[in-house]
């Protein structure tokens, strides 16, 4: 049965109207000529040329309309009944003629497309949230630690934004005061070129840090971002360290001890070390977690987004367990973000309910900025500072200032 209409019995009209839609379009149709006439109202239909017509008179007392009465069509002698078009719509109600009342409740439906009786504007709400949001980070920057927070940003799924998110982080603080160092530790160099760093394959790079034991002094450059940001750039070179790595000594060490001295020597101390892995684990992200003290895990807010999380976190508890006593999931961050989707909404949830402590309240949307930065060697920091995507990881990082490094019984 369609709701909203009551089931007429044998012989009955047809169910009363539930919708202000459908009245007016009777209303429409019965003054054009095309509907039955309403009770008490006599109608003759024209009959074709030669013929006789049909007419409809009222109806005698105890027949069914609508659930309430019906009509008698009294047909002239030798003429077949002509069945009105549109006979089976309800009757219309009008203030000549009611239609009795009925016990089947009526519905109003505001037809109305054109007007919205919302005079909100999603778009003022949006510009109004965003100047708020800049204003309370002009007022609170991001602390600065005493020592040097060493971070590793690893995820062993790929396309999450590891690289986006470290460049843009390392960024965002830089620009707030604090000194940054970013180590690309990922073959294919991509923070190294957001980050506006010479990486060819000439130039000396983290790979003879970890193969030559070269001091990372030599090879560390400054980015165009910001005079207090620094990289050590990878190139090619470091796709075939894995290999080179096996037959080293303490091969799981050598990023850990070439950045303890680097850090013990320089006049200017970095406030924050930002290591970006390969989406693997193999030596090179091994090398990441022992010389680090805290983990940033991005993970993208799409499906399979939990994909391998499980088997990460294993890994660094072994990691924990033999190499580095100090290593801790400090923080996940949320990225690509599309708040349209319910899909997105569900795996925050999830990633909110199974990690509440490390999980950022901030962010990261989907932002085509974010997406363009990188082909001009930028972060989106610098490419366009005023745009969603720039103001959400300026808030990540300021979230993550703000929260203590883990305090472990080996931390260095």
């Amino acid at each position: 049965m369609t709701q909203g209409w009551e089931e007429p019995p044998a012989n009955a009209g047809t169910p009363r109207l539930d919708t202000a839609a459908d009245a007016s379009l009777a209303a429409a149709e019965y003054t054009s000529g095309r509907r039955a006439p309403l009770p008490g109202q006599n109608t003759v239909i024209a009959a074709p040329r030669g013929g006789n017509s049909s007419k409809i008179s009222d109806p005698p007392p105890g027949s069914l309309v609508g659930g309430e009465r019906s009509t008698v069509v009294s047909e002239a002698p030798g003429v077949a009944p002509e069945r009105p078009p549109g006979a089976n719509t309800p009757p219309v109600n009008d203030s000549h003629n009611p239609v009795p009342a009925s016990n089947t409740p009526t519905v109003t439906v505001d037809v109305s497309r054109e007007t919205s009786t919302n005079t909100e504007s999603p778009l003022a709400d949006q510009v109004l949230s965003e100047s708020q949001r800049r204003s309370k980070l002009e007022s609170t920057p991001p602390p600065l630690p005493m020592k040097p927070r060493v971070f590793t940003v690893s995820n062993q799924k790929g396309g999450v934004g590891k690289t986006t998110t470290t460049v843009n982080l390392a960024s965002a603080l830089a620009r707030a005061g604090a000194r940054v160092l970013v180590i690309d530790l990922d073959p294919q160099g991509n923070a190294s070129t957001a980050l506006g760093v010479d990486h060819r394959s000439e130039r000396p790079s983290i790979y003879e840090v970890l193969v030559a034991d070269l001091p990372i002094a030599d090879v560390v450059q400054q980015s165009r971002e910001s005079p207090l940001l620094d990289c050590i750039p990878a190139t090619i070179h470091l796709a075939g360290a894995e290999i080179e790595l096996v037959s080293l000594v303490a091969r799981e060490q050598r990023l850990r001890r070439a950045l303890d001295v680097y850090l013990d020597s320089v006049s200017d101390p970095y406030h924050y070390v930002f290591i970006d892995c390969p989406p693997s684990l193999g030596l090179l992200t091994i090398n990441a977690f022992v010389a680090a003290r805290e983990v940033l895990i991005p993970i993208q807010c799409e499906y399979y987004a939990l994909e391998g999380l499980s088997q990460l976190l294993s890994n660094i508890q072994l990691i924990e367990k033999h190499l580095n006593p100090a290593l801790r999931v400090s923080a996940i961050l949320l990225t690509m973000f599309d708040n349209r989707t319910n899909l997105a909404q569900q795996v925050a949830n999830e990633v909110r309910e199974h990690f509440p402590n490390q999980t950022l309240n901030t962010v990261i949307p989907r932002s085509v900025r974010v997406s363009e930065a990188p082909s001009y060697g930028q972060t989106v920091i610098s490419y366009d500072f005023s745009s969603t995507g720039a103001l959400s990881y300026r808030e990540a990082a300021t979230e993550l200032a703000q929260r203590s490094a883990p305090k472990t019984a080996g931390a260095r």
